[in-house]
């Protein structure tokens, strides 16, 4: 238990986001980061040659590719940061610094698509297959990174109850008794939220329970990653599909989770979520997408493909 009462109040020991190995100093969001790339790579292994991608291809594509997204993350966060890194630009590679904080997804998949779409076409790879390689792997990495986001408190959302005239509405017991009795959530992840939401408009509140805004996105991301795999055995879908799937899955989840968070990127000041917005455009992105590729495209069936390539 992280979480105890003391004289009847409610004290706060939080688990710590990184252990010391000798003397180097480990974060769990690195860590979990690297278990959802090594995941990955291990289902891309598994899965590329039966669609015609050589191991070898998709080593190196990883080798190359994945160091792009991870740049790509750093900086779309800060360009919607900019105020916090103007006067110190340096500071903008330093994205490791206190547990790997400052990154947004949205630009680690922009870059890993622009940068799939070249390098298949210069290994001489069908972009099709590349893209539906990548999108399983991506959903279970991000399902997967998110709870490095439980160890440093942050993707959380509001106050559990909301609030009433400023205050919380509900009591820290009832708080508590919603995450542990209506969500069942086990007492370790409890506990993890209950703090002071750190750059949130609540944090004059003192401590409180904050809905857990990285489980409900990980878990939409676990479904999402099930409903792939059943589909690219099905002759339901197309070579190309499973990214036009992925761009609404995840958009979707992303969007209304976003309502919940109280640390999102704003676009300046229109008062506009940068999520929200982005999640809009690859709703689109993805439908059109879907309906190129089955009325203007013309892929093959997935399943077409794999038994070509079993044969």
């Amino acid at each position: 238990m992280f979480l105890r009462l003391l004289n009847n109040a409610h004290v706060y020991d939080p688990l710590p986001n990184s252990f010391q190995l000798g003397p180097v100093e480990l974060y769990f969001y690195s860590l979990f980061i690297v278990t959802g790339v090594i995941v990955a790579l291990w289902l891309g292994l598994r899965e590329g040659p039966k669609i015609g991608i050589s191991k070898d291809h998709i080593i190196d594509g990883l080798l190359i590719i994945l160091p792009l997204a991870v740049l790509g993350t750093r900086l779309w966060y800060v360009a919607f940061q900019w105020d916090q890194f103007r006067d110190n630009p340096l500071s903008i590679i330093a994205f490791w610094e206190d547990g790997f904080r400052g990154l947004a997804i949205h630009g680690g998949f922009v870059t890993a698509f622009v940068a799939t779409l070249i390098y298949t076409k210069v290994r001489g790879i069908n972009f099709f297959r590349g893209i539906d390689l990548m999108a399983p792997g991506f959903l279970i990495a991000q399902a997967l990174g998110r709870w490095g986001n439980f160890f440093n408190q942050e993707a959380h959302g509001g106050v559990i109850g909301g609030l009433t005239n400023g205050s919380a509405a509900l009591g820290l017991d009832e708080q508590r008794a919603f995450l542990s009795g209506t969500l069942r959530l086990p007492d370790f992840l409890v506990d993890q939220m209950y703090f002071t939401a750190r750059m949130s408009p609540y944090s004059a509140l003192g401590n409180q329970y904050f809905h857990p805004t990285f489980l409900y996105e990980s878990l939409w991301n676990i479904l999402g990653f099930i409903i792939m795999l059943i589909l690219r055995r099905t002759p339901l879908i197309r070579t190309g599909d499973l990214v036009a799937f992925y761009l609404i899955w995840y958009s979707v989840g992303r969007f209304f989770i976003e309502f919940l968070r109280t640390d999102a990127l704003m676009i300046g000041d229109t008062g506009l979520r940068a999520a929200q917005v982005t999640s809009i455009a690859m709703i689109i992105g993805g439908v059109a997408f879907l309906v190129l590729n089955h009325f203007v495209w013309k892929n093959k069936r997935y399943e077409q493909v794999l038994v070509e390539n079993k044969a």
